[in-house]
């Protein structure tokens, strides 16, 4: 998802109970980290959403830059 950043990626998974959306980055060596899960209702994915990914990512690369 280059929207949020680079190196998010996108898993979708769907079962009785609806769908879900799970953005995560995996180019650390260390680790995969989650940034954000939520259920999908509509095909796009909405801003708030979007936003948390970008918010997280943000913090993450802050953390690990310390």
């Amino acid at each position: 998802m280059k929207t949020v950043g680079p190196g998010v990626r996108e898993i979708r998974v769907r079962d009785e109970t609806g769908a879900f959306r799970v953005l995560y980055v995996a180019t650390f060596e260390e680790a995969v980290y989650v940034l954000h899960c939520f259920p999908k209702k509509t095909r796009k994915t909405s801003k708030a959403d979007l936003e948390t990914g970008v918010r997280r990512l943000r913090a993450l690369t802050r953390e690990r830059n310390g």
